[in-house]
């Protein structure tokens, strides 16, 4: 590996003295975009679903030389991509040693630089910043203040050094300086109060910092990237009107557009390598769980300013695992399987997703989980096998037929349990969604059934997991006004 320079003047003497290579931070990811894109390949790793729709507008502003915002409901990996945009920086810069800013030993900006290459030339002792310390993110909320973004005088410092307040060394810079030459990203930003929402707009159109009413000019070399919520992010909304005008960029995320990428995204997040015992995840499973957050989203009882985040349906997933798992091993099964039972067991991670409307809250969050999870089932039926002929598994629930499926069962009892439901198994092997011989597959796929079946109101479930026939709902008055 080579010894990177030291000091000032071995550093003058490297490539790093070349010219073209004292660069503002925009043009450096401007210049090593360029090359990824020629380099081909995927831009940013581990962000699925946005090639064809934010990417382009992502490049385009970096190219731009913007500063940008994402505007997204939660869970719409905003702040992965900020993350990721941390990439395009050199892996290392040099920069003025002791320096509270990254000051360029080329370039300073901070008085304390500048006095020490004044004082020691070519002997200014450097030090060098990876581009993961170059990458600055904060969670705006009301009561982050000036100090904390910019800076404030600290009375100590200017009482130890024997310097006046107004003396720049007095200042103990905020986040965005010590951010310079680097990334300053920040999260929600419509929940910064507006005072500090004025000093951004001060340092992106001035390059100056007011602190405690002493004017001090830093021209930072930085490129700032927000988030926000869309409900926020108006003229209605809680951001000053010159800050909003003054971001290059808008860029809007979205959720997966299709079940399918919305099974990928969630197999890539969800923590599904265990241990314990051979796991298998069948994709009647991970179908029906990525369409819980498909059909919450579409629901009017749900909260449309807030969304359904995709980390649901990634909890959700864990769970169905982690109960499969504490099943196997509490019967002592030597493969863990999860089951349609297992999304119900996963009902916690539903309900702390969602924020329910005004009708919703009159329903209860369980009881809209719980018709999550059927409507779920019932559309990946409906995908996978198109219209379906259960009229013998109907009768047999009319005619006073019940089953009892938990998620403790063991697999073997389960399967007994659907043998015993005329034509059950025999629709599920004829439809494709499961071999004959696989017990697992089975069982998962004759649960789907059954749950499409209490989905369309041709038999009952109990939250116990007791299928039965049909029960007769009673009207109330005034029932439609209400679901």
């Amino acid at each position: 590996m080579t010894r990177l320079p030291d000091t000032l003047g071995a550093l003058r003497r490297s490539p790093w003295a070349d010219p073209a290579r004292p660069r503002t931070v925009k043009d450096e990811i401007r210049a090593n975009l360029i090359a990824r894109l020629k380099a081909g390949g995927p831009l940013f790793r581990g962000v699925l679903g946005y090639e064809d729709t934010v990417m382009p507008q992502i490049v385009n502003a970096l190219l731009s030389k913007h500063n940008f915002i994402l505007l997204g409901l939660r869970g719409q990996a905003k702040t992965r991509l900020l993350r990721a945009i941390g990439t395009l920086l050199d892996e290392q810069m040099p920069v003025v040693a002791g320096s509270e800013v990254n000051d360029s030993p080329f370039a300073p900006i901070s008085k304390y630089a500048r006095q020490l290459i004044a004082e020691h030339g070519d002997d200014t002792p450097i030090a060098w910043v990876s581009r993961e310390e170059r990458y600055v993110e904060k969670l705006a909320t009301p009561d982050v203040t000036v100090a904390d973004i910019i800076g404030d005088v600290d009375p100590i410092r200017a009482a130890r050094g024997g310097h006046l307040l107004s003396d720049e060394l007095t200042i103990h810079y905020g986040m965005l300086p010590r951010a310079n030459r680097g990334i300053f990203a920040l999260n929600e930003l419509p929940d910064l109060a507006g005072k500090v929402q004025v000093g951004l707009f001060n340092i992106m159109q001035e390059g100056d910092v007011q602190i405690k009413g002493y004017p001090v000019r830093l021209a930072l070399d930085v490129l700032l990237c927000f988030t926000a919520n869309p409900e926020d992010y108006t003229a209605r909304g809680k951001i000053i009107t010159p800050l909003k005008d003054r971001i290059g960029s808008e860029i809007v995320t979205h959720y997966p557009t299709s079940v399918e990428l919305g099974v990928q995204i969630t197999q890539q997040e969800a923590w599904t390598s265990r241990d314990a015992v051979p796991l298998r995840i069948p994709d009647l499973v991970r179908e029906v769980v990525e369409r819980v957050a498909f059909e919450a989203r579409d629901d009017k009882r749900i909260d449309k300013r807030s969304g359904v985040s995709q980390r649901m349906p990634i909890t959700v997933l864990e769970n169905v695992v982690s109960s499969a798992e504490q099943r196997a091993l509490v019967r002592g099964e030597a493969e863990c399987v999860p089951r349609i039972a297992d999304v119900y067991a996963a009902l916690p991670a539903i309900t702390g997703k969602m924020e329910l409307e005004y009708e919703g809250e009159l329903v209860g969050g369980t009881a809209i989980a719980y018709e999550l999870i059927r409507r779920a089932c019932h559309e990946t039926l409906e995908a996978r096998a198109g219209e379906l002929d259960a009229e013998e598994v109907v009768m047999w629930f009319d005619g006073g037929g019940a089953l009892q499926v938990s998620d403790d069962a063991a697999t073997p009892l389960v399967r007994q349990g659907f043998d015993a439901v005329p034509g059950l198994v025999d629709t599920v092997v004829a439809l494709g969604l499961a071999p004959k011989q696989d017990a697992a597959l089975v069982s998962v796929a004759c649960e789907l059934v059954l749950e499409a079946l209490v989905a369309r109101r041709k038999i009952s479930r109990s939250d116990a997991g007791r299928y039965g026939k049909a029960e007769r709902e009673r009207r109330r008055p005034n029932q439609e006004f209400f679901g």
